[in-house]
């Protein structure tokens, strides 16, 4: 049997990590609702009604939790005009947040994602983490050039 090990990465903010945390792993629920916005894609509209009709809890649970993700960064919120048979109203939508993609992805399996979402999964991770280590070298008094040496160093190394 093998086990394979993937490394994750999330960048939490610090003043809101333990909230965070709690909001996610804190319910069944809100585990429910990232894996349905994975399953969805990790890029496309979330719909209130979606959510609701997909998953078997109540629409105050649902509700409670689109509603605190959206307070804490996870989820973007939306209100979008749609029209049916002539009547315009008025739909709530979602979309998971950088920091919400990364804790639905937590969630996915690999073989779910296509290429298209790997790569920008990559290049949204490294130009984050890209800026915590400049931001970091700044206040340490680092010289860039040290950091652009490593990096020129590491990407003419062989392997592709």
């Amino acid at each position: 049997m093998s086990n394979e090990v993937y490394p994750y990465v999330v960048f939490l903010p610090s003043e809101r990590k333990d909230k965070i945390l709690s909001a996610i792993f804190g319910s069944k629920a809100s585990l429910d609702i990232l894996r349905y916005a994975l399953k969805n894609g990790v890029s496309n509209k979330i719909y209130q009604k979606d959510v609701v009709k997909s998953l078997s809890y109540s629409n105050k649970t649902i509700i409670e939790n689109l509603k605190t993700f959206t307070r804490l960064g996870i989820l973007q919120e939306y209100m979008e005009k749609s029209e049916n048979m002539g009547r315009i109203t008025w739909v709530k939508v979602y979309r998971l947040s950088d920091i919400g993609k990364w804790f639905a992805l937590l969630l996915a399996e690999e073989k779910e994602l296509s290429n298209k979402e790997k790569m920008e999964i990559l290049q949204n991770i490294f130009r984050n983490y890209i800026g915590w280590v400049k931001d970091l070298s700044e206040k340490l008094g680092m010289e860039r050039a040290a950091l652009r040496k490593i990096f020129d160093d590491e990407m003419s190394k062989g392997g592709g």
